[in-house]
């Protein structure tokens, strides 16, 4: 949700530099409208092209003869000169089930198009080594974009040279060491992006000196250290993305000086004190987590003027106390918010949320009771998590008029009511409501239910009666319903359910045999069917289920011997315990017949 508004805010900085670099490609000056391929030039890329072992996305098969410049996919030349000014290479989409990529390294040929503007080489996925150091040679580069490969190493010093470089991006690799304090040389530098890669260590101080900066993306790496200071300087940011990461310390108050800061995520660290009171002078910001960090006190009654907020992540921290008195009236663009898992005492959802027309309520946690809300605006909501909660009562008209529900977290409350007389959203894709007091029957809910439902948790409640015959067409991945009453046998039209990947009907009164039909469920990587009344042999057919990663069949009467392939005959000994006669490895040998 966020990051998709952030790429769309990114569009407007950066894309008419990719689109239309300062020497856009014109008609004239060659063959077919384009000019003679420089040689050199030529070369390099011919260079570039032999480090590259294997090329699935069928780009680099345009790369031949000498018409480079009108004929090479990626290349885009000087309409005069011939001389390469922009390299564009992006994995393509590709079909369902196709692997694109590009294997291989890079060439360090790439520092001698020394005219180049443009340089992306992005998703290419098995593209490793080091980012080669020549690559500071190229004085005319205004964008250098590698992501989404496998490149290792340092981030090279000497990119500091790179004085017309506007936009940096080495996301989505695995890089190593700190950040360069070099680029902070880089005077007109727009974007920085190195999320998500194997970075440490503190911010370097020399970045106070990037004024032009508008994003900032540090986000999943292991920095460490405090928030710098110096950040709140940059006054020209939209865009500040440090979470998943180390930092530790208070929020800087300067933070708060970001005129036209848009998205700031502080998330995933270990940041402890107050949010700040002065918070209401982020005047432009639409969207704030600073979820998942130490940080204590009560929500600032500041938050309230935050006019243009419509995401607010405060979850898993430690605030305590009521919420401000001013959100009853205040946050008037408010679309998402989550406050799950902190020490607030809402006691009941605050009637200013259940009068709001939200996307998305996340109160898990908040020590809420009584009855579930109604809601005004029902027909907005996207997503409800109101789990661990105190709730009581039934849910058996909550669905009503929830045309726009995908996913609704219920679980690990008091609520009661036969599933069974409970009619799903259409839209349904995620129903956990493990560990209340709901009975009846799954066939009576998943007649009611939705066609796109793709989690369904029931485990830990009072369910009762068979296991359905399942239909072609469901689109479950995970099914859930351990500690429960269910009896009857499994159905083989289970092996119907095609895209299931967690599958775990322990602890129930489930006898009979196990289907051979599940052989089939090939997706399957949890499969728990322990503590149950199951007969028979684990069927050979399972020697099919190769992505298993878990699986259990103790506490059963099973018998005879275990499927003798990987990974069933490497499972721990306890995956088979207390069963009347299995054999075969990981238990001692079965006895062969006199």
């Amino acid at each position: 949700m966020k990051n998709s508004k952030w790429a769309l805010q990114l569009c407007f900085s950066f894309t008419c530099l990719v689109m239309f670099p300062s020497h856009s490609l014109a008609q004239g000056g060659g063959e077919n409208g384009f000019p003679p391929c420089s040689p050199a030039d030529r070369a390099a890329l011919l260079s570039f092209k032999a480090r590259i072992s294997m090329d699935t996305t069928g780009i680099l098969s345009s790369w031949t003869g000498l018409d480079c410049c009108g004929a090479w996919e990626g290349i885009e030349c000087h309409p005069t000169t011939g001389r390469i000014i922009s390299l564009q290479l992006e994995r393509p989409q590709g079909e369902a089930g196709k692997a694109l990529f590009m294997r291989g390294t890079l060439s360090p040929s790439l520092g001698s198009l020394q005219f180049l503007e443009v340089m992306v080489i992005s998703g290419m996925k098995q593209i490793r080594g080091i980012i080669p150091e020549n690559l500071s040679g190229l004085a005319h580069l205004t964008q250098l974009y590698l992501e989404g490969n496998m490149l290792q190493g340092l981030i090279p010093s000497n990119l500091g040279r790179l004085t017309s470089l506007k936009a940096l991006s080495l996301s989505g690799n695995q890089l190593q060491g700190q950040l360069p304090p070099s680029l902070g040389s880089i005077g007109g530098l727009l974007q920085i992006n190195v999320g998500r890669n194997l970075l440490i260590g503190p911010v370097p101080p020399t970045y106070k000196n990037l004024h032009a900066l508008q994003s900032l993306d540090l986000s999943y790496n292991s920095f460490s250290g405090g928030i710098p200071s110096f950040l709140g300087q940059l006054q020209n940011v939209t865009l500040l993305d440090l979470s998943h990461n180390q930092f530790s310390g208070g929020i800087p108050v300067s933070l708060c000086s970001l005129p036209n800061a848009l998205d700031i995520s502080l998330s995933y660290n270990k940041l402890t004190g107050e949010i700040p009171s002065q918070i209401d002078r982020l005047r432009s910001l639409n969207t704030l987590s600073l979820s998942n960090n130490l940080l204590t006190g009560s929500v600032p009654e500041s938050v309230a003027k935050l006019e243009k907020l419509w995401y607010l992540n405060l979850s898993r921290n430690g605030f305590s106390g009521s919420l401000p008195s001013g959100l009853a009236n205040g946050l008037p663009s408010l679309l998402s918010i989550d406050l799950s898992y902190n020490s607030l005492k809402l006691g009941a959802i605050p009637h200013w949320v259940k009068n709001r027309g939200l996307r998305d309520l996340h109160l898990a946690g908040c020590n809420i009771r009584g009855d579930l809300a109604t809601f005004t605006l029902p027909d907005s909501l996207n997503s409800i998590d109101l789990s661990e909660n105190y709730l009581t009562g039934g849910i058996d008209k909550f669905f009503t008029n929830m045309t726009s529900l995908q996913e609704i977290k219920l679980s690990s409350n008091m609520l009661r009511s036969n599933i069974s007389s409970i009619v799903l959203p259409d839209g349904l894709t995620m129903l956990d409501l493990h560990s209340n007091q709901f009975y009846g029957s799954v066939s009576g809910l998943l007649k009611n239910g939705s066609n796109f439902l793709q989690v369904l948790d029931l485990s830990h409640n009072k369910i009762t009666g068979g296991l359905p015959e399942f239909s072609e067409g469901m689109e479950l991945k995970s099914l859930e319903l351990s500690m429960n009453g269910i009896t009857g046998q499994i159905p083989s039209s289970i092996s119907k359910l095609t895209s299931l990947e967690r599958l775990d009907l322990s602890r129930n009164q489930i006898k009979g045999i196990i289907p051979a039909s599940m052989g089939q469920m090939v997706r399957l990587e949890l499969l728990d069917l322990s503590s149950n009344g199951l007969t028979g042999r684990i069927p050979m057919s399972f020697t099919t289920l190769v992505n298993i990663k878990h699986a259990s069949f103790r506490a059963n009467r099973l018998c005879g011997q275990i499927p003798q392939a990987r990974p069933f005959n490497i499972f721990p000994v306890v995956a088979y315990a207390h069963n009347l006669c299995l054999c075969g490895k990981p238990l001692p040998p079965c006895k062969k017949l006199s």
